[in-house]
């Protein structure tokens, strides 16, 4: 099976070591950002020795180094002279990448541009150009509203009241009472938090859930009847996506995979049945899509998660493909971790035609998630030489001594397991003291005990002449087995340890 849950890792991967956030920021730029940024630096100073831009590609060109000192900088822009000079270099790219990013995505964001609104009328309020001023801030108060982004109406509405000394325009009365409503909305907002931190309380504290019922719902419909009273509040849109995100997100902490598709397959129509769903809350939707797809993988509903991975692909049609790019990875990790399992040589074929996607070579991670499940797919085919080819090329990638030490080990051992295969002793030798050394203070880890002695049965059944005649060694081999069974590694497992050891026990008898 293939790195199954590479969904669920996707959403909690550790974070990026603390750095200086000028090339963190650079490395997460798309293509589309770059060559914005581009434009938007040639707008000004185009004289031919760009220092900002040559310090912009260089750390696209090095954006794999997990740290370049401040030296190599100095060096390379400023040699011989004081580092202000660097710090103003940089401080002046930090500056324009973060004003060519406002400007290329304000209009994707609702609350992104009522914020741009809202400094254009704060500029052009400090020039006393208040029809200038109105307009901008009319603007902000649509988008703001829009998204019932409560706290910054509130803002809005306080620069409208203090505007009105200077304008007769405006009857500071009206927005006094729009500034009042607004306010009883955020005591409103402030119950939904209170209810969320109760609800979230109560789910993480309670017994598993039974399959057989859902008191998952009645739980939530008592912590809703008891805190709040008011109708409307109940019923409200931001309160009932804000329950599902907290609910969710407790669930899938839990692993409560059978409650958690109850309650998203109910919750998702009943938002379709009531209307829910728009343009300012399509990434919620889509969210939802895909969290419901993973979701009846991992109940062995495999033919209507592909149903529900299509109704996904669909959605990221809808507003001009508004949000595809973030979404499509999420589709197709869909269709490969279910055809692993329904028809693994059509995953494969997926898998194939995917690396040779644009978006995919433009994002290490996304080649990262397609070499590792060609290896594992063709592993659990029998095609350990295909599988060695994908193996090595996953460990050549650009990024992968400095990603997650766990994941990297994972990797390490499901390569070994493969050379077992191909009986390449010295090889798997070579690399194991290595793995030792390297991997030290993880293997004495409790939480990679499996690693631990996965590592130590292969060592042991390379130095036995036959494994299958040293009854200690398949004893240690059958109790590992058990331990498997017992500790499911559930959604860090790359390869399975109990079941390739399994198949070496049923080999030999």
């Amino acid at each position: 099976m293939v790195y199954e849950n590479y969904f669920f890792y996707y959403l909690t991967r550790p974070k990026p070591k603390d750095m200086d956030h000028l090339p963190r920021l650079v490395k997460a730029m798309n293509k589309e950002q770059v060559r914005f940024y581009k434009l938007f630096a040639a707008r000004t100073q185009q004289h031919f020795d760009r220092k900002d831009i040559r310090l912009f590609d260089f750390l696209r060109r090095n954006q794999d180094e997990e740290e370049i000192s401040e030296e190599v900088f100095l060096k390379k822009f400023y040699p011989g002279e004081s580092k202000n000079a660097w710090y103003r270099l940089r401080n002046r790219l930090l500056s324009d990448l973060n004003k060519s990013l406002s400007v290329l995505h304000y209009e994707d964001d609702s609350f992104i541009h009522a914020c741009h609104m809202l400094a254009l009328f704060k500029h052009f309020f400090s020039r006393n150009l208040l029809e200038e001023a109105r307009y901008y801030l009319r603007r902000a108060e649509r988008s703001a509203s829009a998204i019932e982004n409560y706290e910054l109406l509130d803002i809005i509405y306080g620069e409208y009241i203090r505007i009105s000394h200077e304008s007769l325009q405006i009857d500071p009365e009206i927005y006094i009472e729009k500034r009042r409503a607004n306010r009883r909305q955020l005591e409103d907002l402030r119950a939904i938090d209170d209810l969320l931190a109760v609800v979230t309380y109560k789910l993480k504290t309670s017994q598993n859930f039974s399959p057989d019922r859902n008191p998952l719902l009645d739980l939530l419909k008592t912590s809703i009847d008891d805190f709040i009273k008011d109708r409307d509040l109940k019923n409200s849109p931001l309160l009932r996506f804000r329950i599902y995100r907290a609910v969710s997100q407790v669930l899938l902490q839990r692993h409560e995979y059978q409650p958690l598709e109850q309650y998203l397959l109910r919750t998702y129509r009943e938002f379709e049945r009531d209307q829910l769903f728009n343009r300012s809350n399509h990434d919620t939707r889509l969210q939802m899509l895909t969290y419901i797809v993973n979701t009846l993988f991992k109940t062995d509903k495999l033919k209507q998660s592909l149903q529900w991975a299509e109704r996904l692909r669909t959605a990221m049609d809808e507003y001009n493909q508004l949000l595809y790019d973030k979404y499509f990875f999420f589709y197709y990790n869909a269709l490969v971790i279910n055809y692993s399992v329904l028809d693994p040589a059509k995953a494969i074929t997926i898998l194939e035609d995917l690396k040779e996607q644009a978006r995919i070579k433009a994002n290490d991670y996304y080649l990262w998630f397609v070499y590792l499940n060609l290896a594992v797919l063709h592993f659990d085919q029998g095609q350990f030489k295909e599988a060695i080819r994908h193996f090595t090329k996953l460990s050549v990638l650009d990024g992968f001594k400095s990603a997650d030490a766990s994941l990297r080990l994972k990797i390490t051992i499901g390569e070994l397991l493969n050379r077992y295969e191909l009986q390449q002793s010295d090889v798997i030798e070579y690399k194991m003291a290595r793995v030792k050394k390297e991997y030290k203070e993880l293997l004495s880890d409790e939480s990679h005990y499996g690693e631990k002695e996965i590592l130590d049965i292969l060592r042991r059944m390379l130095n036995a002449p036959d494994y299958r005649k040293d009854q200690k060694l398949v004893e240690k081999m059958g109790i590992f087995v058990d331990w498997t069974r017992k500790n499911s590694q559930g959604d860090g497992m790359i390869i399975d340890y109990g079941n390739w050891i399994n198949a070496k026990l049923d080999k030999r008898s």
